[in-house]
């Protein structure tokens, strides 16, 4: 065996050796977010009930529109979370006038709310979640020093998204809302259009 011979064999077990930690990793991602759906739905339906009480059919209905049709829970998921939550004293059933159970927070609803809240507000500041050192797989050959710099302007625009969003759910105004809608088009629209210089594709509207 030739010295280029083992130099390609010793390259070949230098990327199985990336592929299965990449796999291994990937793996332990979606165990992870596998998970998320549970919380997720919790959150959202404590933040729809602070706002008036509901039953299990509206809270569905509810949850579906705030996603804006991307996700409605269904009644396996949604029902017993509101047992749980009932159970733990988060929620209460109220009296209606057409015998439809609807629900209520407690306040120990509204605290563990809060703490949520909270907790979801700082894990996405802090996460980076599309800025990870997994995305510089998908760099390619760009330096190092300009991956740094993607990662982090990207790790801006997430978080600046975030915070003018959480702004705008506490002191909304129509006009600043529509004015950051035209900054993130914007800048999409200049990426879409420095892609379309490179590639020669024209942009599909």
């Amino acid at each position: 065996m030739d010295k280029e011979e083992r130099e390609e064999k010793r390259q070949f077990r230098d990327e199985m050796h990336e592929e299965r930690h990449m796999m291994f990793h990937r793996r332990n991602w979606i165990r992870h977010n596998a998970m998320v759906p549970k919380g997720f739905l919790r959150y959202h339906v404590l933040e729809a009930l602070a706002k008036q009480p509901m039953s299990g059919s509206e809270l569905m209905e509810q949850i579906y529109k705030h996603t804006a049709g991307a996700w409605k829970p269904s009644p396996g998921s949604i029902y017993p979370l509101l047992a749980w939550l009932q159970d733990n004293a988060y929620i209460k059933e109220i009296p209606t006038e057409n015998g439809l159970k609807r629900y209520e927070l407690t306040q120990s609803g509204k605290d563990l709310l809060e703490e949520q809240t909270k907790i979801r507000e700082k894990f996405t500041e802090n996460s980076g979640f599309l800025t990870s050192p997994f995305m510089d797989r998908f760099f390619g050959d760009i330096p190092e020093e300009k991956t740094k710099q993607i990662r982090l302007s990207m790790k801006r625009l997430v978080i600046s998204s975030l915070k003018i969003a959480k702004t705008m759910k506490k002191q909304y105004s129509e006009k600043e809302l529509d004015e950051a809608l035209s900054i993130l088009d914007e800048a999409s629209k200049k990426l879409e259009d420095l892609n379309s210089k490179i590639t020669g594709e024209k942009n599909i509207e």
